[in-house]
This record gives structure tokens, sequence and C-alpha cells, in this order.
């Protein structure tokens, strides 16, 4: 069976724990400590501090690899060592909180910097109705082009994340075919 590496990132809080639950047919290994901080704890009381890891079937030969990110900066050590060997990412951002969209932009500059894979941009509306004003204000905020899929999706709902990977396996089928390593 052929593994294939999908790294999910974004900001502290922006679902990306609870996206690879969503969609993970074994039981998540996740890293998930109390948080420390007073400000952060208004938002959740746990954060990722090393990796959360989840894996799905594709088909009889294919699995992907579910590596979800640290989203506070203190934890940045991860980025790298987590991007290794990725065939794409995932860089979920959460409509509600505009405080984060920065550090959205951030992380999706450092993922482009270290490695040349495709990538999609999942805006986690938690399974409200997106706003499209919001959803065009984020877009411009991370400075992505229509070349790269922007997806409205709810990190909690199975089919929203199986839209999101998908896109993203496609992206990654056409990135290898240019490459002719497919």
């Amino acid at each position: 069976m052929q593994s294939l590496k999908v790294v999910v990132t974004g900001p502290f809080a922006a679902g990306k724990t609870t996206f690879i639950k969503t969609i993970s047919e074994i039981s998540v290994i996740s890293t998930e400590k109390p948080v420390t901080d007073k400000k952060d704890k208004e938002k959740k009381s746990e954060t990722t501090v090393a990796m959360d890891f989840g894996r799905i079937t594709i088909s009889d030969d294919i699995s992907l690899y579910l590596f979800g990110t640290p989203g506070q900066k203190r934890f940045s050590f991860m980025w790298e060592t987590l991007s290794k060997g990725m065939l794409g990412f995932i860089i979920l951002v959460e409509l509600k909180d505009s405080s984060s969209w920065a550090k959205s932009k951030e992380m999706l500059d450092y993922f482009r910097e270290v490695s040349d894979v495709p990538y999609v941009v999942a805006v986690n509306t938690m399974g409200g109705k997106p706003d499209l004003s919001k959803l065009r204000e984020v877009k411009e905020k991370l400075g992505i082009g229509d070349d790269i899929p922007f997806i409205s999706c709810n990190a909690s709902d199975k089919e929203s994340v199986k839209e999101v990977l998908l896109t993203l396996m496609e992206k990654v089928l056409e990135f290898l075919d240019k490459r002719g390593k497919r």
C-alpha cells in the first residue's frame, strides 16, 4: 500500500485537530495539552504541541496520512519536521476569527517557502453559512490567486472534509503529471 503524506496547518483554533478527527478511520494520535495563555483559553482549553496524526484509505492501494501541525508560533519547530516528504498541504483558516488571518498568511508563506507542493485553502465556517464578503476578505488577506483552490468547509462535517481532501488530491495529481512522476 502506498502512503501519501498530507499536512493540515493553520493558526491556533482554526480547527485542524477537528478536521483530522472528523475524517480519520483510526483513532487520531494527538498531542493536545492544556492551554496556558489566558487569552487563548477564551477560545479553547487544549492546544496541539507537536502534531495530530490520522489516516484515511482512498483505495485498496492508497492511504492518506494526515499530519496536523501545532498552530502556535512557539511550537513552530515542528512545522519543518512535519513538512518533510509531504505531497501537499491544507491551510485551514477560521472565518470568524479575523485576528488569526495574518497568522494564516505567515503560515502559508512559510509552507510555500519550504516546499514546492500543491496546496488548498480551506476556510472553516464550523457549520455557519459563509459570508461571501468575508470569504473575499480572507482570500485578499492571504494574497492567493484564482489558481489556488479556496474552499469553504466545516471541519466537523465528514463530507465537507472529504471535499477539501479530494480537491487537494486533484491538485497533487495535476502536479505529479506535470513533473512526469505519476
